[in-house]
């Protein structure tokens, strides 16, 4: 599920600031990225099964290994995880409306927060 038009996908911001509002609200990146990509995920264990919260970004500037970037934030994804394929995305799943009520909420917080230092 994407969540279209939240504002985050216009935003470009410094990585390490990223990182630590993320990290305050439970969107880790830990060991996913690369030289150009980040991945923030955040999980959430249901009744109804595991899923996750995903905010994908790309440098624009710099290098993400040297802590030094610029990162360009992509339209965030919501999936249902399924042992042990993978992590499934499409609009044939269902998502609890609490589970995306939240995703919303927490989706807003952290745009406001970085908007306060995007470029």
């Amino acid at each position: 599920m994407k969540f279209e038009n939240t504002g985050i996908e216009k935003l470009k911001a410094d990585l390490n600031r990223l990182d630590e509002v993320m990290d305050n609200h439970g969107l880790v990146r830990a060991g996913q990225w690369d030289y150009e990509r980040v991945t923030y995920d955040r999980k959430f264990e249901l009744k109804e099964g595991v899923f996750y919260l995903r905010v994908q970004g790309y440098a624009v500037e710099g290098d993400v290994d040297t802590f030094k970037a610029t990162i360009q934030l992509m339209t965030p994804l919501l999936g249902k995880h399924y042992y042990p394929h993978g992590v499934e995305y499409g609009e044939g799943e269902n998502f609890p409306p609490s589970l995306v009520n939240s995703c919303k909420k927490i989706l807003e917080t952290v745009k406001e927060e970085v908007s306060k230092f995007a470029q």
